[in-house]
Protein backbone atom coordinates (compact mmCIF):
# COMPACT_ATOMS: atom_id res chain seq x y z
CA UNK A 1 0.00 0.00 0.00
CA UNK A 2 0.80 3.17 -0.74
CA UNK A 3 2.33 5.11 2.27
CA UNK A 4 3.05 8.81 3.02
CA UNK A 5 6.24 10.26 3.68
CA UNK A 6 7.63 9.91 7.09
CA UNK A 7 11.39 11.07 8.59
CA UNK A 8 12.22 7.93 8.04
CA UNK A 9 11.27 7.04 4.50
CA UNK A 10 12.41 10.58 3.47
CA UNK A 11 16.35 10.24 4.98
CA UNK A 12 16.27 7.26 3.20
CA UNK A 13 15.53 8.68 -0.28
CA UNK A 14 17.44 11.47 0.19
CA UNK A 15 15.04 14.36 0.96
CA UNK A 16 16.06 17.04 3.19
CA UNK A 17 14.32 17.73 6.30
CA UNK A 18 14.19 21.23 7.57
CA UNK A 19 15.61 22.29 10.97
CA UNK A 20 13.18 20.78 13.41
CA UNK A 21 15.02 23.41 16.44
CA UNK A 22 15.10 26.77 14.85
CA UNK A 23 16.52 29.79 16.35
CA UNK A 24 13.19 31.85 15.77
CA UNK A 25 9.76 30.69 14.54
CA UNK A 26 7.69 34.08 12.89
CA UNK A 27 4.40 33.81 11.59
CA UNK A 28 2.40 35.29 8.37
CA UNK A 29 -1.24 35.74 7.79
CA UNK A 30 -3.85 38.81 7.24
CA UNK A 31 -4.39 38.57 11.42
CA UNK A 32 -0.88 37.85 12.40
CA UNK A 33 1.80 40.91 13.83
CA UNK A 34 3.35 40.15 10.55
CA UNK A 35 0.99 40.20 7.11
CA UNK A 36 3.91 39.50 4.40
CA UNK A 37 7.13 37.69 4.03
CA UNK A 38 8.86 41.08 3.13
CA UNK A 39 7.83 41.56 6.77
CA UNK A 40 10.18 39.29 8.64
CA UNK A 41 12.81 39.76 6.03
CA UNK A 42 14.93 41.74 7.93
CA UNK A 43 14.49 39.74 11.21
CA UNK A 44 15.92 36.28 9.33
CA UNK A 45 19.06 34.30 10.43
CA UNK A 46 20.50 31.25 10.11
CA UNK A 47 17.87 27.93 11.72
CA UNK A 48 14.76 30.78 12.00
CA UNK A 49 11.53 29.48 9.90
CA UNK A 50 8.36 31.64 8.74
CA UNK A 51 5.14 29.75 8.62
CA UNK A 52 2.58 31.30 6.41
CA UNK A 53 -0.87 30.98 6.40
CA UNK A 54 -2.57 29.66 3.41
CA UNK A 55 -5.69 30.38 2.28
CA UNK A 56 -4.58 33.94 1.34
CA UNK A 57 -2.61 35.47 -1.32
CA UNK A 58 0.31 37.40 -0.76
CA UNK A 59 2.88 39.64 -2.57
CA UNK A 60 5.44 38.57 -4.85
CA UNK A 61 8.76 40.30 -5.73
CA UNK A 62 10.05 38.19 -2.65
CA UNK A 63 13.92 38.58 -2.24
CA UNK A 64 15.76 36.42 0.05
CA UNK A 65 19.62 38.47 -0.14
CA UNK A 66 22.60 37.43 1.37
CA UNK A 67 21.54 38.79 4.86
CA UNK A 68 18.42 36.06 4.74
CA UNK A 69 21.04 33.31 4.08
CA UNK A 70 21.43 29.93 6.37
CA UNK A 71 24.36 27.77 6.59
CA UNK A 72 24.53 23.77 6.11
CA UNK A 73 23.63 23.19 9.71
CA UNK A 74 21.02 25.92 9.79
CA UNK A 75 18.63 26.31 6.81
CA UNK A 76 16.44 29.52 6.72
CA UNK A 77 13.17 27.59 5.83
CA UNK A 78 9.80 29.89 4.46
CA UNK A 79 7.28 27.21 4.90
CA UNK A 80 3.14 27.70 3.83
CA UNK A 81 0.90 25.80 6.08
CA UNK A 82 -2.24 24.61 4.32
CA UNK A 83 -5.62 26.01 6.13
CA UNK A 84 -8.51 23.68 7.28
CA UNK A 85 -9.59 23.07 3.54
CA UNK A 86 -5.96 22.61 2.55
CA UNK A 87 -5.17 25.48 0.67
CA UNK A 88 -1.65 26.56 0.39
CA UNK A 89 -0.62 30.31 0.83
CA UNK A 90 0.06 32.05 -2.74
CA UNK A 91 2.97 34.14 -3.80
CA UNK A 92 1.73 36.37 -6.60
CA UNK A 93 3.20 38.39 -9.15
CA UNK A 94 6.80 39.92 -10.25
CA UNK A 95 8.17 43.25 -9.61
CA UNK A 96 7.99 46.26 -11.29
CA UNK A 97 11.09 47.66 -11.29
CA UNK A 98 14.10 46.89 -13.54
CA UNK A 99 15.52 43.09 -12.58
CA UNK A 100 12.56 42.44 -10.25
CA UNK A 101 11.39 40.32 -13.08
CA UNK A 102 10.01 37.28 -11.15
CA UNK A 103 7.92 36.41 -8.30
CA UNK A 104 10.92 35.29 -5.66
CA UNK A 105 14.54 35.33 -6.07
CA UNK A 106 16.78 33.23 -3.98
CA UNK A 107 20.07 35.24 -3.41
CA UNK A 108 21.16 34.02 -0.13
CA UNK A 109 22.25 30.28 0.20
CA UNK A 110 21.04 27.77 2.32
CA UNK A 111 17.23 28.73 2.09
CA UNK A 112 14.22 26.32 1.59
CA UNK A 113 11.01 27.51 0.01
CA UNK A 114 8.24 24.88 1.04
CA UNK A 115 4.30 24.26 0.63
CA UNK A 116 3.50 27.55 -1.49
CA UNK A 117 1.35 28.05 -4.63
CA UNK A 118 3.40 30.18 -7.00
CA UNK A 119 1.49 32.33 -9.26
CA UNK A 120 2.92 34.16 -12.70
CA UNK A 121 0.72 37.37 -14.08
CA UNK A 122 0.36 38.59 -17.64
CA UNK A 123 3.58 39.75 -18.07
CA UNK A 124 5.96 38.37 -20.66
CA UNK A 125 9.40 38.31 -18.78
CA UNK A 126 8.29 37.07 -15.34
CA UNK A 127 9.20 33.98 -13.98
CA UNK A 128 7.75 32.72 -11.30
CA UNK A 129 11.66 31.80 -9.08
CA UNK A 130 15.26 32.65 -9.86
CA UNK A 131 17.93 31.39 -8.25
CA UNK A 132 21.34 32.69 -7.88
CA UNK A 133 22.23 30.97 -4.64
CA UNK A 134 23.63 27.56 -3.28
CA UNK A 135 22.05 25.02 -1.17
CA UNK A 136 18.29 25.31 -2.10
CA UNK A 137 15.63 23.76 -1.40
CA UNK A 138 12.11 24.27 -3.21
CA UNK A 139 9.72 21.58 -2.33
CA UNK A 140 5.85 20.96 -2.39
CA UNK A 141 5.39 23.48 -4.54
CA UNK A 142 2.84 24.36 -6.94
CA UNK A 143 4.29 26.74 -10.04
CA UNK A 144 2.15 27.76 -12.86
CA UNK A 145 1.31 30.67 -15.18
CA UNK A 146 5.14 32.32 -15.52
CA UNK A 147 5.51 33.07 -19.34
CA UNK A 148 9.35 33.86 -19.20
CA UNK A 149 10.17 30.38 -16.87
CA UNK A 150 8.94 28.68 -14.11
CA UNK A 151 12.12 27.97 -12.98
CA UNK A 152 15.54 29.35 -13.55
CA UNK A 153 18.72 28.78 -12.34
CA UNK A 154 21.21 31.67 -13.11
CA UNK A 155 24.75 30.58 -15.02
CA UNK A 156 26.15 32.87 -12.59
CA UNK A 157 26.12 32.56 -8.76
CA UNK A 158 24.17 29.35 -8.70
CA UNK A 159 25.30 26.10 -7.30
CA UNK A 160 23.76 22.85 -5.94
CA UNK A 161 19.93 22.81 -6.00
CA UNK A 162 17.24 20.07 -4.91
CA UNK A 163 13.97 20.44 -6.22
CA UNK A 164 10.79 17.71 -4.42
CA UNK A 165 7.62 16.71 -4.67
CA UNK A 166 6.71 19.82 -6.86
CA UNK A 167 4.24 20.48 -9.82
CA UNK A 168 4.75 22.85 -12.69
CA UNK A 169 2.79 23.26 -15.47
CA UNK A 170 1.61 26.38 -17.95
CA UNK A 171 4.98 27.85 -17.54
CA UNK A 172 6.98 29.29 -20.39
CA UNK A 173 7.28 30.99 -24.36
CA UNK A 174 8.53 30.18 -26.97
CA UNK A 175 11.73 28.34 -27.49
CA UNK A 176 13.67 29.56 -25.04
CA UNK A 177 11.66 29.83 -22.04
CA UNK A 178 10.97 26.80 -20.23
CA UNK A 179 9.07 25.15 -17.33
CA UNK A 180 12.27 24.62 -15.78
CA UNK A 181 15.29 25.67 -16.77
CA UNK A 182 18.68 24.78 -14.09
CA UNK A 183 22.05 25.75 -14.41
CA UNK A 184 25.28 25.79 -11.99
CA UNK A 185 28.16 28.06 -11.68
CA UNK A 186 31.24 25.55 -12.16
CA UNK A 187 33.51 28.35 -10.87
CA UNK A 188 31.83 29.43 -7.78
CA UNK A 189 30.43 26.44 -7.07
CA UNK A 190 32.18 22.92 -8.28
CA UNK A 191 30.70 20.22 -8.20
CA UNK A 192 27.44 21.53 -8.01
CA UNK A 193 23.98 18.75 -8.26
CA UNK A 194 20.73 19.59 -9.80
CA UNK A 195 18.58 16.93 -8.19
CA UNK A 196 15.19 16.61 -9.28
CA UNK A 197 13.00 13.92 -7.22
CA UNK A 198 9.46 13.08 -7.28
CA UNK A 199 8.29 16.47 -9.48
CA UNK A 200 5.23 16.14 -12.24
CA UNK A 201 5.62 18.25 -14.69
CA UNK A 202 3.28 19.11 -17.67
CA UNK A 203 1.37 20.79 -20.27
CA UNK A 204 3.87 23.66 -20.85
CA UNK A 205 3.06 26.89 -22.78
CA UNK A 206 6.11 26.46 -24.51
CA UNK A 207 9.80 25.30 -24.66
CA UNK A 208 11.22 22.11 -22.91
CA UNK A 209 10.25 20.54 -20.00
CA UNK A 210 13.28 20.44 -17.96
CA UNK A 211 16.59 22.02 -19.83
CA UNK A 212 19.70 21.70 -17.89
CA UNK A 213 23.05 23.61 -18.30
CA UNK A 214 24.36 22.01 -14.39
CA UNK A 215 27.48 20.57 -13.73
CA UNK A 216 25.63 16.98 -12.76
CA UNK A 217 22.07 16.43 -12.46
CA UNK A 218 19.90 13.75 -11.03
CA UNK A 219 16.73 13.50 -12.37
CA UNK A 220 14.92 10.65 -10.17
CA UNK A 221 10.96 9.12 -10.12
CA UNK A 222 9.59 12.35 -12.51
CA UNK A 223 6.53 12.68 -14.54
CA UNK A 224 7.37 14.36 -17.15
CA UNK A 225 5.44 15.38 -19.91
CA UNK A 226 3.65 18.08 -22.39
CA UNK A 227 6.66 20.04 -23.20
CA UNK A 228 6.47 21.86 -26.96
CA UNK A 229 9.65 20.75 -27.81
CA UNK A 230 12.17 18.27 -25.68
CA UNK A 231 11.18 16.70 -22.09
CA UNK A 232 14.69 16.66 -21.17
CA UNK A 233 17.31 19.44 -22.54
CA UNK A 234 20.69 18.40 -20.97
CA UNK A 235 23.34 20.53 -22.33
CA UNK A 236 26.94 22.07 -21.43
CA UNK A 237 27.14 25.31 -19.93
CA UNK A 238 26.66 29.09 -21.28
CA UNK A 239 29.50 31.33 -20.79
CA UNK A 240 31.52 28.78 -18.53
CA UNK A 241 35.07 27.65 -19.51
CA UNK A 242 34.35 24.29 -21.05
CA UNK A 243 37.51 22.40 -19.13
CA UNK A 244 36.12 23.22 -16.37
CA UNK A 245 33.99 20.11 -15.92
CA UNK A 246 32.46 17.13 -17.42
CA UNK A 247 28.67 17.63 -17.53
CA UNK A 248 26.83 14.07 -16.57
CA UNK A 249 23.03 13.11 -15.66
CA UNK A 250 21.49 10.24 -14.02
CA UNK A 251 17.88 9.71 -14.79
CA UNK A 252 16.52 7.17 -12.84
CA UNK A 253 12.97 5.80 -12.56
CA UNK A 254 11.06 8.61 -14.43
CA UNK A 255 8.16 8.55 -16.70
CA UNK A 256 8.74 10.97 -20.12
CA UNK A 257 5.61 11.39 -22.34
CA UNK A 258 5.32 13.56 -25.53
CA UNK A 259 2.32 15.61 -26.04
CA UNK A 260 0.31 15.11 -29.43
CA UNK A 261 1.44 17.78 -31.12
CA UNK A 262 5.19 17.58 -30.62
CA UNK A 263 7.16 15.93 -33.12
CA UNK A 264 10.66 16.98 -30.88
CA UNK A 265 12.13 14.29 -28.79
CA UNK A 266 11.87 12.43 -25.16
CA UNK A 267 15.74 14.04 -24.86
CA UNK A 268 18.44 16.04 -26.33
CA UNK A 269 21.60 15.60 -24.92
CA UNK A 270 25.23 17.20 -25.37
CA UNK A 271 25.08 20.38 -26.83
CA UNK A 272 22.81 23.25 -28.03
CA UNK A 273 24.69 25.86 -29.82
CA UNK A 274 25.90 27.93 -27.19
CA UNK A 275 27.84 25.34 -24.85
CA UNK A 276 28.49 21.36 -24.94
CA UNK A 277 28.76 18.60 -22.54
CA UNK A 278 31.44 16.11 -23.23
CA UNK A 279 29.53 14.19 -21.13
CA UNK A 280 28.00 10.86 -19.64
CA UNK A 281 24.53 10.28 -19.66
CA UNK A 282 22.66 7.21 -17.71
CA UNK A 283 19.09 6.38 -18.40
CA UNK A 284 18.02 3.37 -16.02
CA UNK A 285 14.54 2.44 -15.85
CA UNK A 286 12.49 4.69 -17.61
CA UNK A 287 9.16 4.65 -19.38
CA UNK A 288 9.57 6.62 -22.63
CA UNK A 289 6.05 7.17 -24.50
CA UNK A 290 6.22 8.87 -27.64
CA UNK A 291 2.81 9.99 -29.60
CA UNK A 292 2.20 9.71 -33.59
CA UNK A 293 3.35 12.87 -34.12
CA UNK A 294 6.56 12.36 -32.49
CA UNK A 295 9.23 9.23 -33.72
CA UNK A 296 12.67 10.06 -32.45
CA UNK A 297 13.80 9.29 -28.67
CA UNK A 298 17.35 11.13 -28.17
CA UNK A 299 19.01 13.31 -30.26
CA UNK A 300 22.99 13.73 -29.69
CA UNK A 301 24.11 17.28 -30.31
CA UNK A 302 27.84 17.54 -30.45
CA UNK A 303 30.54 16.28 -27.69
CA UNK A 304 28.53 13.39 -25.83
CA UNK A 305 31.10 10.42 -24.24
CA UNK A 306 28.98 8.42 -23.14
CA UNK A 307 25.53 6.90 -23.37
CA UNK A 308 24.08 3.83 -20.72
CA UNK A 309 20.77 2.94 -20.84
CA UNK A 310 19.05 -0.37 -18.85
CA UNK A 311 15.48 -1.30 -18.37
CA UNK A 312 14.09 1.49 -20.20
CA UNK A 313 10.30 1.29 -22.29
CA UNK A 314 10.59 3.04 -25.44
CA UNK A 315 6.83 3.09 -26.60
CA UNK A 316 4.85 5.26 -29.55
CA UNK A 317 1.53 5.03 -29.02
CA UNK A 318 -0.34 3.75 -32.67
CA UNK A 319 3.01 2.34 -33.19
CA UNK A 320 4.68 3.09 -35.95
CA UNK A 321 8.37 2.63 -35.63
CA UNK A 322 10.93 5.46 -35.20
CA UNK A 323 14.45 6.38 -34.85
CA UNK A 324 16.00 5.25 -31.46
CA UNK A 325 18.87 8.23 -31.91
CA UNK A 326 20.35 10.74 -34.20
CA UNK A 327 23.75 12.53 -33.68
CA UNK A 328 23.65 16.49 -35.21
CA UNK A 329 27.65 18.14 -34.70
CA UNK A 330 28.57 15.37 -34.05
CA UNK A 331 32.80 15.74 -32.19
CA UNK A 332 33.45 12.26 -31.81
CA UNK A 333 31.66 8.78 -31.11
CA UNK A 334 30.14 7.94 -27.87
CA UNK A 335 30.59 5.05 -25.89
CA UNK A 336 27.27 3.11 -25.92
CA UNK A 337 26.53 0.51 -23.11
CA UNK A 338 22.87 -1.16 -22.48
CA UNK A 339 21.08 -4.05 -20.97
CA UNK A 340 17.52 -5.30 -21.11
CA UNK A 341 15.75 -2.46 -22.60
CA UNK A 342 12.31 -3.31 -23.95
CA UNK A 343 12.05 -1.40 -27.88
CA UNK A 344 8.85 -1.27 -29.81
CA UNK A 345 9.09 -3.30 -32.65
CA UNK A 346 9.93 -1.02 -35.92
CA UNK A 347 12.26 1.69 -34.22
CA UNK A 348 15.80 1.73 -36.13
CA UNK A 349 19.12 3.11 -35.41
CA UNK A 350 19.22 0.79 -32.17
CA UNK A 351 22.88 1.22 -30.62
CA UNK A 352 24.95 -2.37 -31.63
CA UNK A 353 26.11 -2.41 -28.09
CA UNK A 354 22.96 -2.95 -26.79
CA UNK A 355 22.60 -6.16 -25.18
CA UNK A 356 19.49 -8.27 -24.15
CA UNK A 357 17.15 -6.09 -25.48
CA UNK A 358 13.56 -7.26 -25.23
CA UNK A 359 11.23 -5.81 -28.72
CA UNK A 360 7.33 -6.36 -29.31
CA UNK A 361 4.24 -4.61 -30.28
CA UNK A 362 2.49 -4.59 -27.01
CA UNK A 363 4.54 -3.63 -23.50
CA UNK A 364 1.92 -4.60 -21.28
CA UNK A 365 0.82 -1.21 -19.96
CA UNK A 366 -2.26 -1.36 -17.93
CA UNK A 367 -4.21 1.21 -20.09
CA UNK A 368 -2.26 3.55 -22.92
CA UNK A 369 -5.12 5.49 -23.52
CA UNK A 370 -5.51 6.91 -19.68
CA UNK A 371 -1.87 6.94 -19.02
CA UNK A 372 -1.96 4.53 -16.78
CA UNK A 373 1.36 2.58 -17.41
CA UNK A 374 1.35 0.42 -14.49
CA UNK A 375 2.16 -3.03 -15.49
CA UNK A 376 -0.90 -5.42 -16.21
CA UNK A 377 -0.40 -9.07 -15.07
CA UNK A 378 1.18 -10.92 -17.66
CA UNK A 379 3.40 -7.49 -19.10
CA UNK A 380 6.43 -8.89 -21.02
CA UNK A 381 8.38 -6.13 -18.69
CA UNK A 382 7.74 -7.93 -15.76
CA UNK A 383 11.21 -10.12 -14.53
CA UNK A 384 12.73 -9.33 -17.64
CA UNK A 385 15.21 -6.15 -16.60
CA UNK A 386 18.96 -6.74 -15.83
CA UNK A 387 20.94 -5.77 -12.27
CA UNK A 388 23.70 -4.65 -14.17
CA UNK A 389 23.12 -0.81 -14.51
CA UNK A 390 26.61 0.25 -14.07
CA UNK A 391 28.87 -0.75 -17.12
CA UNK A 392 30.24 2.33 -18.20
CA UNK A 393 32.40 3.73 -15.26
CA UNK A 394 29.24 6.56 -14.33
CA UNK A 395 29.81 8.20 -11.08
CA UNK A 396 28.20 7.88 -8.22
CA UNK A 397 24.84 6.23 -9.80
CA UNK A 398 21.51 4.83 -8.33
CA UNK A 399 21.84 1.59 -9.32
CA UNK A 400 17.99 0.56 -9.23
CA UNK A 401 14.90 2.65 -8.41
CA UNK A 402 13.83 2.41 -4.82
CA UNK A 403 10.57 4.19 -5.32
CA UNK A 404 7.64 5.31 -8.14
CA UNK A 405 7.34 8.54 -9.84
CA UNK A 406 3.80 10.41 -9.62
CA UNK A 407 1.35 9.32 -11.82
CA UNK A 408 0.09 12.81 -13.05
CA UNK A 409 -1.16 14.57 -9.43
CA UNK A 410 1.02 16.16 -6.78
CA UNK A 411 2.53 13.43 -5.29
CA UNK A 412 2.97 14.48 -1.11
CA UNK A 413 3.63 11.17 -0.41
CA UNK A 414 6.63 8.41 -1.45
CA UNK A 415 5.08 5.11 -3.13
CA UNK A 416 7.84 2.14 -2.63
CA UNK A 417 8.55 0.30 -5.86
CA UNK A 418 8.12 -3.68 -4.95
CA UNK A 419 10.49 -5.33 -7.31
CA UNK A 420 12.61 -8.76 -7.50
CA UNK A 421 15.30 -9.96 -8.46
CA UNK A 422 15.65 -9.57 -12.00
CA UNK A 423 13.92 -6.19 -11.74
CA UNK A 424 11.01 -5.34 -14.20
CA UNK A 425 11.99 -3.37 -16.91
CA UNK A 426 10.11 0.55 -17.13
CA UNK A 427 9.56 3.36 -14.27
CA UNK A 428 6.71 1.36 -12.66
CA UNK A 429 7.14 -2.56 -11.33
CA UNK A 430 4.61 -5.22 -11.10
CA UNK A 431 1.64 -3.60 -8.17
CA UNK A 432 3.52 -0.71 -7.93
CA UNK A 433 1.86 2.85 -7.89
CA UNK A 434 -1.46 3.98 -8.03
CA UNK A 435 -3.85 5.29 -11.14
CA UNK A 436 -3.10 8.03 -12.97
CA UNK A 437 -4.31 11.47 -11.07
CA UNK A 438 -4.76 9.94 -7.83
CA UNK A 439 -2.69 11.99 -5.48
CA UNK A 440 -1.18 10.53 -2.21
CA UNK A 441 -2.70 11.24 1.33
CA UNK A 442 -0.81 14.70 2.40
CA UNK A 443 1.73 14.68 4.76
CA UNK A 444 2.46 16.88 7.92
CA UNK A 445 5.15 19.50 7.27
CA UNK A 446 9.04 17.91 8.40
CA UNK A 447 8.91 21.82 9.45
CA UNK A 448 7.09 21.75 12.33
Amino acid sequence: MPKPLSCAVAAACGLFIANSAAAETYRVGPTRSYQTIQDTLPLLKPGDVVEVDGGHTYPGDLWFRAGQAGTADNRVTIVGIRDADGNRPILYGGGSQQWHDMVVLIYGNYITLEGFEIVGDDNPDHSCIVNKADGTLLRDLLVHGCKAHGYLGTDDESGSLTMELCEFYGNGSGDKRHQIYAASDETMYPGSIFRMQYCYVHDAAGGNSVKSRAERNELYYNWIEGGEYHELDLIGPDGQTMSLAREDSDIVGNVFVKRPDSPWRIARIGGDGSGTSAGRYRFVNNTMVLSDSSSRVLTLQRDVKSVEMHNNVVYRIGGGGGQFFNHAEKEGEPQWFGNNNWIQNGFGDIPAAFSGTVAGDDPGFMAVNSFDFRLAAGSPLIDAGSSDTDIGGFINPLMLPASVPPARAVLLGIDPRDDAAPPDIGAFSLNSGRPPGEPAPPTTSTSN
